[in-house]
């Protein structure tokens, strides 16, 4: 088993630049912000959906799945890889749909390469030669954020801690599959052609979600579609198309700052500030930290007077 994968975030722009990457041509992601088939319809064509959720490590596995059917052909002649590495799940939900749609998606060399070699695999070794794989592993840590203080790849989590997972929903050879590396083999959810893929996914997530209790909402979903640029333009909306620009810009930016360890720079500020009100003389330097101190702690007790209210309210 390889090591050396560190965590990702559930983002459009991370997901987009990272299959970008890979060599992936006219791909995107976008957020859905509600369980809308006629929404997910109008991004298409759409490819597939990722989705993240709270995994629940307290509940014992089950030999069948709770909805649906494993499907243990599809494991052998369909792209499905055993998850056999923490953080990785993110880039193996995106990889499960992309070596699946081939034959509508320019997947590139690289990533044909990598399916054609590991065809004939059972999915576990198919999950180890994903895990190994120092292409998909190097653009994968790519879009982890910088952190100088831990090594998320080594980091293992405790039972104390909330466990997240992605998995893939897509429609293959006329079935909805959701591909979860962590079960037995892809689920079947019934039968269901390209263009019916949105009002077929649909009720499937939100049977997935009602299985938690109503407070929860730690769920996030993304849509695999295609460039919406392409679409802008086929139709001559020079506004849609300016938009879908922007956006890209401001992904771009925002990989940037996700790899720059900006605790150097933090530092540097810090010192000049406090150099700064040295420079000042007289009593400044400690008048500029009590005062810093007086509202930090009037912030504080507002805080804690709000908390107590709510309690108060609760009872």
């Amino acid at each position: 088993m390889s090591a050396g994968w560190n965590t990702i975030e559930s983002d459009a722009g991370v997901f987009t630049y990272l299959i970008n990457n890979l060599g992936v041509k006219d791909v995107q992601f976008e957020e859905l912000v509600s369980l809308d088939a006629t929404f997910l319809r109008q991004r298409g064509p759409v490819y597939g959906v990722i989705f993240l959720f709270k995994y629940p490590t307290g509940e014992a596995r089950h030999e069948t799945p709770l909805d649906g059917t494993f499907d243990y052909e599809a494991a052998e002649n369909r792209f499905f890889a055993a998850q056999t590495i923490q953080n990785a799940c993110g880039t193996q939900a995106l990889l499960s749909v992309l070596l699946n749609k081939e034959d509508s998606i320019d997947i590139g060399p690289k990533l044909q390469e990598f399916k054609d070699f590991t065809g004939a695999f059972p999915a576990d070794l198919r999950g180890e030669a994903l895990s190994n794989s120092e292409l998909i592993r190097n653009v994968h840590n790519s879009f982890a954020r910088a952190s100088p203080f831990a090594d998320e790849a080594q980091r293992l989590a405790t039972e104390e801690e909330d466990v997240y997972h992605f998995i893939a929903y897509t429609a293959i050879n006329g079935r909805l599959y959701e591909l979860d590396g962590l079960q037995a083999a892809p689920i079947s959810h019934g039968s269901c052609e390209a263009e019916e893929f949105a009002d077929k996914v649909i009720p499937v997530l939100q049977r997935r979600i009602e299985r938690y209790p109503a407070q929860e909402i730690r769920f996030n979903l993304m849509a695999m579609v295609r460039d919406l640029r392409i679409r802008a333009r086929e139709i001559g909306d020079q506004d849609w198309l300016y938009q879908e620009e922007q956006k890209r810009n401001a992904w771009q930016w925002e990989n940037a700052l996700r790899r720059h360890n900006f605790i150097g720079f933090t530092g540097e500020i810090l010192k000049g500030v406090v150099g700064s009100k040295l420079g000042e003389g007289g009593k400044k330097y400690s008048e500029w930290v009590g005062d810093a101190e007086a509202k930090t702690k009037k912030r504080f007790d507002e805080r804690r007077k709000v908390g107590g209210e709510a309690d108060e309210n609760a009872l």
